[in-house]
């Protein structure tokens, strides 16, 4: 009898085992994954850096359409660390801001320098959080052209033009302006001046004439900038963090989502590259 019960002991010894090895790993298992506070779920706030030059909007206006299509994310926040850029690629970036805030918070966060193109994004948000000196304002239009007729002269190069216009090599190196190109380029400057001025007025909800005022090219630090209107809050990134959670209503701990990071292709360097070579034409 006692030989046919020795199969049975084992096999109830080999349940208890299994048992016990189990419960063990659940446990690690859970205490590893604080299991139980995984089951609430975490808001998502997400994270858009703008750094450096502004001479290229796609990726920014992709980042911004996707998080505002997330229904997980409840606010955007835009670092913002960059000296301005191209007047279309910042006036691109506006836009879509101010349509994303038809339905999600844009908070800005401004690092060590948020000006020209840079705060003219920055304009378009709900709220603009900035250190007490960050570089910022610098709300102005230049244009920039090399000039080396002179050289030409003395190296004995001589250059000629067919155009089919009066102003069609208007900034050409090798030339100076004329008074007529000067004027023609003013006029141009001040037009994009004034779609300046207006963005920052309607996007600040100031008087136009407020904005003028100090839309001379100027720099300001973030401290400055506040007493101007032109920032609501001092404080670092984790301020702007308290700030977008208050203003989507979110409590508790959050998640900061960040856009996934594209690898760059050769034409994709090349472009950048060229774009940045010629980053002395019109600016903002």
């Amino acid at each position: 009898m006692s030989k046919k019960k020795h199969p049975i002991l084992f096999v109830v010894l080999v349940l208890i085992i299994t048992v016990l090895v189990l419960g063990t790993v659940m446990t690690a298992f859970r205490k590893y994954l604080n299991y139980p506070s995984r089951l609430a779920f975490t808001q998502k706030i997400g994270v858009i850096p703008i750094e450096g030059a502004i001479v290229d909007s796609r990726a920014v206006l992709s980042q911004l359409v996707e998080f505002k299509k997330d229904n997980g994310i409840k606010a955007i926040i835009l670092r913002i660390d960059s000296p301005g850029g191209g007047v279309g690629a910042s006036q691109e970036i506006y836009r879509e801001v101010k349509k994303t805030t038809l339905s999600k918070k844009v908070i800005v966060s401004m690092g060590g320098v948020a000006a020209s193109g840079g705060y003219y994004i920055a304009a378009a948000s709900d709220e603009i959080v900035a250190n007490p000196g960050t570089i910022t304002g610098s709300i102005g239009v230049i244009m920039e052209f090399v000039q080396f007729s002179e050289l030409i002269k003395k190296i004995g190069v001589d250059l000629e033009v067919v155009k089919s216009g009066e102003f069609k090599d208007i900034g050409s190196p090798h030339r100076e302006l004329s008074d007529k190109e000067r004027e023609l380029l003013n006029e141009l400057i001040a037009d994009i001046q004034e779609q300046f001025v207006a963005a920052v007025a309607e996007g600040r909800d100031l008087p136009v004439e407020e904005v003028r005022k100090i839309a001379d090219g100027r720099i300001l630090s973030g401290a400055m900038a506040k007493e101007a209107g032109l920032v609501d809050r001092l404080g670092n990134f984790q301020d702007a963090v308290t700030v977008a959670k208050e203003l989507a209503n979110i409590e508790g701990e959050v998640d900061l989502v960040y856009p996934k990071v594209r690898k760059l292709g050769m034409l994709d360097l090349l472009f950048e590259s060229a774009a940045r070579s010629f980053y002395n034409g019109l600016i903002n």
